[in-house]
């Protein structure tokens, strides 16, 4: 599914993307398409650092089981 969507940029930041567009010769459009794309990549890598990070604090060595036994377990 598509969808269009109007956004309003203030001065500095309009330029900024206006000068990125002309230099890879890409569309305003496609460039803000693009960059939103990569804001939210970098929003869902930061949640899932975060996550990770609480899983690693919680993890309890006790229970963890070493590399080589989980290969073996799956045949590997």
């Amino acid at each position: 599914m598509q969808g269009r969507i109007q956004v309003v940029l203030e001065g500095a930041l309009y330029r900024t993307v206006r000068k990125r567009a002309i230099a890879t010769g890409s569309s305003l459009s496609m460039t803000v398409r693009d960059l939103v794309r990569k804001g939210l990549e970098i929003e869902e890598d930061i949640m899932l650092s975060r996550v990770a990070e609480a899983r690693w604090r919680s993890l309890k060595r006790s229970k963890a089981i070493p590399h080589a036994v989980v290969k073996r377990r799956l045949g590997m």
